[in-house]
């Protein structure tokens, strides 16, 4: 017997998924009543299950009942390169939150907005608290304009025709000529910086991973509380950033 589920949870939505977990290496085709038997559920409501996903191509009709269609191929296609990422990268952020002993971050762009995808928490008592998923604009972080910096210009261009800016501090820029002229600094030199333009009292320090073929495919950063990233300590975080991506992308197949 299923224990409850929350009350948003669509049933129909939960059945499918569940039927599509059902096949696996070992059970690449399954039929109808097989199915129903292994979910529990009425063979017309499994019939009627597969005739959606079937029209939406997450499965296919076969002389032996159903197998997994090319739509979860291609789901599965755009999920892997981020599995790779993480696995990458995890070992090396963690190595660069032990000597640093702040926030580590990973993050890829969306449009104008950064997406924290990996996360790892200061051990210090007074931390940046966030969480993995977590969307912040991509112009009031390093992340972000690490990300920004590395677009070709038309792409650039496109993406900031539709920026809206909002200050969220004091210190966040919301001039385009001085965003541009911001990224092209960046691009320069290979990193970023955040200067309590997404939070007063935190700064950041970001910098590219780049994939085999050499674009970037995502910014590592740490993050720290003003009062712990003064200058001395705020030139050790940038080195340790700096070299925790470049390990990383090596990670990743990147040769410079």
């Amino acid at each position: 017997m299923e224990g409850k589920r929350p009350g948003w949870e669509l049933t129909s939505v939960r059945n499918a998924a569940r039927l599509l977990k059902e096949f696996s290496r070992t059970d690449r085709e399954l039929g109808v009543s097989e199915l129903a038997r292994r979910l529990g559920l009425a063979t017309s409501t499994v019939h009627r299950l597969l005739a959606t996903l079937a029209a939406e191509r997450l499965v296919e009709r076969t002389p032996g009942g159903y197998r997994l269609g090319l739509a979860v191929f291609d789901l599965g296609a755009s999920v892997a390169p981020h599995l790779d990422l993480h696995e990458a990268a995890m070992p090396v952020m963690a190595g660069l939150r032990h000597t640093t002993g702040e926030t580590v971050q990973l993050a890829v762009l969306d449009g104008m907005e950064s997406v924290y995808i990996d996360r790892l928490e200061s051990p210090h008592t007074v931390r940046i608290f966030s969480r993995v998923g977590t969307r912040l604009p991509a112009t009031t972080t390093s992340t972000g304009k690490t990300l920004l910096a590395a677009l070709p210009p038309d792409e650039l261009d496109r993406r900031l025709a539709h920026w809206v800016p909002r200050r969220h501090t004091p210190f966040t820029i919301v001039d385009e000529g001085t965003l541009r002229a911001r990224l092209r600094e960046v691009a320069e030199r290979g990193w970023a910086e955040n200067r309590e333009e997404s939070r007063v009292g935190v700064v950041s320090v970001g910098a590219p991973v780049r994939g085999a073929d050499g674009s970037v495919i995502a910014a590592l950063s740490v993050a720290a509380p003003t009062d712990r990233a003064a200058a001395p300590a705020l030139g050790r975080i940038r080195g340790g950033v700096i070299e925790s991506a470049a390990v990383i992308s090596r990670r990743l197949g990147h040769v410079p």
